[in-house]
């Protein structure tokens, strides 16, 4: 009886050590990936879809008047999908359990927020991960006039869906057993490929 007591508890030890070993290269597997901001799509200011403007001029009466409504009714909600490409260089995957993210414009913070959804990032190859974003441009840019918000939103989506004035310092939480690990400091996440 004694004896089954003691491999049971053995292999309760192996297992949760193997265990532990998936996941900490796991994380040694997460530290070598990269990231970077893909592209923007589906930009909406006060619900109307300024992806292929690029001027005040080209949106219609009746989206001027919804852009008007929004702006006099004291808000200017500016939504966006932005797709993070992450690479992962990696023979074995690399995952992680929750993203914290602060996303800017041209250096200024527009908004921040978390997924607490895990990411799996097969091995040798590169997964885009969307995060839809949403907030009050007229807030976060106050004291700027309806035209000059109009003019920031379209030129940040009139360019094309490039995000070149676009970034996004992203903390990701990697799960170690039952604990969840914060990664130390925020990866600032551009358009060209980076780890840190």
């Amino acid at each position: 009886m004694k004896s089954f007591y003691l491999k049971s508890l053995t292999l309760a030890c192996l297992t949760f050590i193997l265990s532990s070993c998936t996941q900490l290269q796991q994380l040694q597997n997460f530290a070598k990936c990269e990231f970077r901001l893909n592209s923007v799509e589906n930009v909406r200011l006060a619900g109307v879809n300024i992806q292929e403007i690029s001027s005040i001029n080209q949106i219609g009466i009746g989206d001027v008047a919804k852009l008007s409504a929004a702006y006099l009714g004291n808000e200017l909600p500016l939504g966006l999908k932005l797709n993070i490409d992450a690479r992962n260089p990696n023979p074995t995957s690399a995952a992680l359990s929750a993203l914290d993210w602060i996303f800017l414009i041209d250096d200024i913070e527009m908004t921040r927020g978390n997924t607490n959804q895990r990411i799996q990032l097969p091995a040798s190859q590169t997964t885009t991960i969307p995060l839809l974003l949403n907030f009050d441009l007229k807030k976060v840019l106050s004291g700027k006039s309806q035209n000059a918000l109009i003019n920031f939103a379209l030129n940040l989506a009139g360019s094309g869906d490039k995000p070149t004035r676009l970034a996004l310092k992203a903390k990701p939480t990697i799960q170690i057993g039952s604990a969840n690990i914060p990664y130390p400091n925020y990866l600032n996440i551009k358009t060209d490929f980076t780890s840190k």
